[in-house]
């Protein structure tokens, strides 16, 4: 699974946040890494340099295996809430989408033809 992190230019996109980034993701998602081919994660700040509630931002767009993508957005005080806000979105998207996609093929299977 890659993950590309993208920063708007109030956000200083370093090592270290890529890595907390990566990691927040990866234990959120840990059980859909078979089925996620991309992770793309647009981190912001809505208010510049002036302080605000809730104004960093995270998106998270999952590239899926012969899948639309699936996106969550999460706004929180800190990056590191918005990540993980989001992360916890998404991961519960995902779960329905693949539980929905699972029960299908379940009942398909079962209609067989006789």
């Amino acid at each position: 699974m890659q993950v590309q992190i993208n920063t708007d230019r109030n956000i200083k996109g370093h090592e270290e946040l890529t890595q907390k980034v990566e990691i927040t993701l990866v234990s959120a998602l840990n059980r859909f890494t078979d089925r996620i081919t991309r992770l793309e994660v647009h981190l912001g700040d809505e208010n510049s340099h002036k302080s605000g509630a809730d104004d960093k931002r995270c998106m998270i767009e999952a590239r899926l295996k012969r899948l639309q993508p699936i996106a969550a957005t999460h706004q929180a005080p800190t990056i590191d809430l918005a990540v993980a806000g989001a992360a916890e979105k998404l991961k519960r998207a995902l779960e329905s989408t693949i539980g929905r996609l699972s029960n299908k093929r379940k009942a398909a299977a079962i209609k067989e033809p006789e």
